[in-house]
């Protein structure tokens, strides 16, 4: 983003709308030109109302090493990029890819949103869709496991 013509005042400013706010993304538009400051949605978070706290009727997990264990695979593709994950190239299409499925190195596996640009995780070699790790509209971090080929 260029603040080129912008009081650094200015720009700081609207990020604290963005934050107060709980908005994304914000844009003004002057005599002098245009600036847009945008940021990614924060994880939502479920709060329990009522009830025993989940740990105590849910037996341990073991995500936390499955997740180490997912990066290490090597089958694992990982996110070259923080954004959204969408594993459709339209909302209600068909998946680019199935558990189970076989691809080809090249072929498209789904999509990363980042700064409004759909960019396309490709299969850097051939194999068997073992695992997918994300769901549709999911935020993802850089290096992030997407999913497991074999």
């Amino acid at each position: 983003m260029s603040t080129q013509g912008f009081d650094p005042k200015a720009v700081r400013a609207l990020a604290e709308i963005l934050v107060d706010t709980g908005l994304t993304e914000i844009e003004i538009e002057t005599k002098d030109g245009k600036i847009r400051v945008a940021r990614l949605p924060a994880p939502v978070t479920q709060h329990v109302t009522a009830g025993p706290p989940p740990a105590a009727t849910a037996a341990p997990q073991a995500a936390p090493a499955a997740v180490a264990d997912d990066t290490k695979h090597p089958g694992a593709v990982l996110s070259p990029m923080v954004g959204v994950a969408y594993l459709a190239p339209e909302p209600g299409a068909a998946p680019f890819v199935t558990i189970g499925q076989s691809v080809t190195a090249g072929q498209t596996l789904l999509l990363i949103e980042a700064m409004k640009t759909y960019n396309q995780i490709r299969a850097q070699k051939a194999g068997t869709v073992l695992r997918i790790l994300v769901e549709p509209g999911q935020p993802v971090e850089y290096g992030q496991p997407l999913l497991i080929l074999e």
